[in-house]
């Protein structure tokens, strides 16, 4: 589809309403393409993910009418829950991004019509699960739990499986459950399914629960900037050609002033030169030599009041080990959601 509408676009005499049309389909094949490889690093439990603390009660209670609409009127959403907050510490997009998948298998599970219960409990036990041991630490379970056709014991071994469908041709991809699945496992936690063949099914998601409070929540929307980089100074970092230099156009466009070099070595020479005017660096992760974490460390402690934001597509040193409290942009990336968190990180060291 991208490289069809390409060719399209490069021929001459076109309406302005056929370029708008392939241009679409471009953006909405590069969308699905993202979203399928962020499912397939989830469930391979390599996706980069950003930990924080919050209320599972509130961000159940949220994400419910968002569930209520991805499930159709038919399906009547019910919720059970405490009176009391119950606190994890995960990637806040990947939990709702979780529920939704579940939610949208219960839906087809129920052929679209039927009761969807959403109950979230504090302080449970994870059970032991397909031969693993159980923990008897404190653990937030959310369960979903439908009225459908439920699940027989030859799905059962196999519905966390990518691409793992019972659903017919073109209308699904496999990768919900596996999403939710390598996310939990991710994050410390596993998800439980319980089933009996007509009698529906209950799919519940373990985390480890977090002592502490919940931490300040960004609501603002990735696609909200006001496109004004308003004179600041970009240092971007980043070893592939391509990347780098839409990076700096697109950042130039918005009003930014930048300088790229493609080696975190070129990079530390450039700011040894007294920071060099520098607001904030924004690195790619994955490069030859120093990567990007490892640049964003060393200038925390020499630079601290120079900002650092990380890009990156996968890596295992992030999926393992976390992005150690820096700002970190999946790829691929839009030039709003980079000028967006650029101007807020800058913000925030100005403070």
């Amino acid at each position: 589809m991208i490289r069809g509408s390409v060719d399209l676009l490069r021929r001459g005499n076109l309406t302005a309403e056929k370029r708008s049309r392939y241009i679409d389909a471009i953006a909405d094949t590069a969308a699905r393409a993202t979203k399928l490889t962020g499912q397939l690093l989830a469930f391979a439990r390599r996706q980069a993910l950003k930990p924080e603390v919050f209320d599972v009660v509130a961000r159940a209670n949220n994400v419910a009418d968002m569930i209520d609409t991805v499930t159709g009127a038919r399906v009547a959403v019910r919720l059970r829950l405490p009176a009391t907050p119950c606190y994890v510490r995960a990637d806040l997009s990947q939990f709702e991004t979780a529920l939704v998948n579940m939610a949208v298998n219960a839906r087809d599970a129920m052929d679209g019509a039927g009761t969807l219960t959403i109950e979230v409990r504090c302080g449970a036990s994870l059970p032991p699960l397909r031969g693993h041991a159980g923990s008897p630490g404190k653990f937030v379970a959310v369960s979903l739990t439908d009225t459908g056709s439920g699940i027989t014991s030859g799905d059962m071994q196999r519905i966390f499986e990518p691409f793992f469908t019972t659903k017919d041709v073109g209308k699904g991809t496999g990768l919900g459950l596996s999403q939710a699945f390598g996310f939990a496992k991710q994050s410390g936690g596993d998800i439980e399914v319980t089933s009996e063949a007509g009698a529906g099914a209950t799919f519940t998601l373990y985390l480890p629960e977090a002592q502490s409070g919940p931490e300040a929540i960004d609501e603002t929307p990735a696609g909200t900037s006001s496109g004004e980089g308003a004179g600041l100074c970009v240092l971007v970092v980043e070893d592939n050609e391509e990347v780098g230099r839409f990076s700096t156009q697109a950042l130039e466009e918005l009003g930014y002033k930048t300088r790229w070099v493609a080696t975190a070595e070129e990079a530390l020479r450039v700011l040894e030169r007294g920071k060099a005017g520098f607001d904030v660096v924004f690195s790619d992760v994955v490069m030859p030599g120093i990567g990007g974490l490892e640049l964003a460390k060393k200038l925390s402690r020499d630079m601290p009041e120079l900002p650092v934001v990380l890009a990156s597509g996968y890596s295992h040193v992030i999926a393992q080990e976390g992005s150690h409290g820096f700002t970190l942009v999946h790829k691929p990336y839009s030039a709003d959601e980079v000028s967006r968190v650029l101007r807020a990180v800058t913000s925030e060291s100005a403070r």
